[in-house]
C-alpha cells in the first residue's frame, strides 16, 4: 500500500483550560470552593490572599516602631533580669522542672467505642475456646451497622478457608452465632427481620409477648402484608387481642445496631448556604456567601521578577530562560484562576436572580402554594445560558431565606393544567395528596383510585398511575400497608 501525505481541514470545538476551570468551579458549592482555593494557594506561589500583604506605609511604620524599640533597649541588658544561680530554686534545675505542687495529671480523652468493639468486649465474657473466639470475631466483623448478619454461614465458612486457612463447618458457625445472638443489644446478629424480632421477644420472656411471638413465628407473611383478618381467624382472636399483640410487636426495634448510639461516632452533614436572601422593607436582597472565600491577587514580587526576566531575556542564560517560563506559567495560571472565580460569581448571581424573579411571590411569602412550575429551560432562556450551565449551578447549592435553607433543586418542578386552564406546580398536587392521606381513616385508608377521584373533584385531572408515582415520591406506602387497627 502506497504511503503519502495529505492536508485535511477539520472544524473542531475544544474547550480552553480557562473554560474547563470555570465549569469545574461552577459545579462545587461554597464549602468545597474554599478548600479548592486553599489548594491553589499552596500549589501556586504567584497567587496570594489580598490581606496577606499590608500596604507599604504600614510596613514602614512597623519598621520604624521596631527601630525605636531596639534603640530603647540598647541601654538595658537581658542579664539584669536573670537571677543568679544561687537564687534559682532547686526544683527548677531538676530534669522534670516542676515541684510536687505543680504536678498535674493528664486527663485521658475518651473517644468512645464503636458498635463492633462493644460486641467484641462481650465476647471476652463468654466461655468459648480461643479458636471459637477467633471465629466469633470473624462473624462479628460481618455484622453491619444495623446489627444484621447479611451473609450466609456457608459464605463465611468459605472466607475463613481462603483468608485464614481454617476449615470450619457451617454447623459449628451456627453454634457460635447462637452465642453472639445472646449479646446486647437484643436482636443483634439476626439474619433477617423475622429472626431479629423473635430474638427480642424471647429475650424479654414476657407472657404478654407470647401471642406476638406466635404471630411473628407462624404468620409472618400475613403480618407484614397486614392481612389481619386471616390472623384473627386462624388464631381465633378478638380485635382487642390482635391490637394488643400488634402493639407489642411495634415496640420492638427493627434495627438493634442503631440502638447503640455513641455521640462521639456520629457524623453530621454541615450545610453552608451559597446564597443569602434577605427580605428588607418587602424587597428581596440577594448576596453571594463569600464569608470564608478570600479575595485573591497576584504576588508583586513574582510580577517584578517576571518583568525583569523578560526585559533581560536576551542576555539571560538557559536556566534563567527556564525560570522566566516557569514564572510566566504560574502567573498565567493565577490569572486564569482569579478570572474563573470572578466568572463563577457572576454566573451564580445571574442564575439565582432570575430564579428569584421567576418565583418572586413565593420568596416574599414563603408559601409553597405560590411556587410556580419551573424547569431548567425556563431559567436558561431568561439568562441566555445553556441548560447544562443552569444544571451545574443548581446542583449541590443552597440558599438561606427568611423562612429556611433550601437546595436550589427544590424550586424546580413540572407543571400541570387544571380544568380551568390554570397551570399549577406538581409540588402543590403532592401537598394536597399528602394532606388527604394524613387525614384519612387509618382503618380504611384511601386507595390510589379513591385519591384520583378526590383530586379530580378538586379540578386536578390526574391519572391513577400518576397518583401512584407521586405517592411513591413522597415515600408513602400503598393503602394496604397504611392500615392500622
Amino acid at each position: 500500500m502506497e504511503q503519502r501525505l495529505t492536508l485535511q481541514q477539520k472544524l473542531l470545538q475544544k474547550l480552553s483550560p480557562q473554560q474547563i476551570q470555570v465549569i469545574k468551579l461552577l459545579e462545587i458549592p461554597t464549602l468545597q470552593l474554599e478548600q479548592r482555593i486553599k489548594k491553589e494557594l499552596e500549589e501556586n506561589p504567584v497567587l496570594e490572599m489580598a490581606e496577606d500583604q499590608p500596604p507599604d506605609d504600614e510596613n514602614d511604620g512597623a519598621n520604624e516602631l521596631r527601630s525605636d524599640e531596639d534603640n530603647d533597649n540598647e541601654e538595658f541588658s537581658m542579664d539584669d533580669y536573670l537571677p543568679d544561680d544561687d537564687e534559682i530554686p532547686t526544683y527548677k534545675l531538676n530534669t522534670k522542672n516542676y515541684s510536687p505542687d505543680d504536678r498535674h495529671e493528664d486527663i485521658p480523652f475518651s473517644v468512645g467505642t464503636t458498635f463492633h468493639e462493644f460486641l467484641t468486649e462481650q465476647l471476652g465474657l463468654t466461655y468459648l475456646t480461643e479458636e471459637q473466639k477467633t471465629l466469633a470475631e470473624f462473624i462479628i466483623g460481618n455484622i453491619d451497622d444495623d446489627g444484621y448478619l447479611r451473609r450466609d454461614l456457608t459464605s463465611i465458612s468459605d472466607d475463613l478457608a481462603f483468608t485464614q486457612n481454617l476449615e470450619v463447618d457451617p454447623e459449628e458457625l451456627e453454634t457460635i452465632l447462637t452465642v453472639i445472638q445472646d449479646f446486647d443489644p437484643p436482636g443483634v446478629a439476626a439474619r433477617d427481620l423475622q429472626e431479629c424480632l423473635l430474638l427480642q421477644t424471647k429475650r424479654k420472656n414476657d407472657p404478654a409477648l407470647k401471642r406476638a411471638e406466635q404471630i411473628i413465628r407462624d404468620f409472618y407473611p400475613e403480618f407484614i402484608k397486614k392481612h389481619y383478618e386471616k390472623i384473627k381467624q386462624k388464631l381465633e382472636l378478638t380485635d382487642d387481642d390482635l391490637k394488643q399483640a400488634i402493639g407489642e410487636i411495634l415496640k420492638l426495634n427493627p434495627k438493634p445496631g442503631s440502638s447503640y448510639s455513641n455521640p462521639m461516632n456520629k457524623s453530621f452533614h454541615h450545610i453552608v448556604p451559597d446564597f443569602i436572601l434577605d427580605l428588607v422593607d418587602n424587597e428581596l436582597q440577594l448576596t453571594l456567601n463569600q464569608k470564608n472565600v478570600p479575595d485573591l491577587r497576584l504576588n508583586d514580587t513574582y510580577l517584578d521578577m517576571l518583568k525583569t526576566l523578560q526585559e533581560n531575556r536576551k542576555a539571560n542564560a538557559k536556566n534563567q530562560k527556564e525560570a522566566a517560563t516557569f514564572v510566566k506559567q504560574k502567573v498565567d495560571s493565577a490569572r486564569w484562576f482569579i478570572d474563573a472565580i470572578r466568572q463563577r460569581q457572576q454566573t451564580l448571581i445571574l442564575t439565582m436572580s432570575e430564579i428569584i424573579n421567576f418565583q418572586k411571590e413565593y420568596f416574599i411569602e414563603g408559601d409553597e402554594t405560590k411556587l410556580k412550575p419551573m424547569i431548567l429551560k425556563d431559567i436558561a432562556e431568561r439568562t441566555g445560558l445553556d441548560i447544562s450551565t443552569i444544571s451545574r449551578v443548581s446542583n449541590s447549592k443552597y440558599i438561606q431565606t427568611h423562612f429556611g435553607i433550601y437546595p436550589l433543586k427544590y424550586f424546580f418542578s413540572e407543571g400541570l393544567h387544571k380544568d380551568d386552564g390554570e397551570e399549577v406546580s406538581t409540588r402543590e398536587i403532592k401537598m394536597i395528596l399528602k394532606e388527604c392521606i394524613d387525614n384519612e381513616d387509618k382503618q380504611k385508608p384511601l386507595t390510589d383510585e379513591k385519591l384520583t377521584r378526590i383530586l379530580k373533584e378538586k379540578s386536578y385531572p390526574i391519572a391513577r398511575r400518576t397518583v401512584a408515582k407521586y405517592r411513591e415520591q413522597l415515600d408513602i406506602p400503598v393503602a394496604r400497608l397504611r392500615k392500622k387497627l
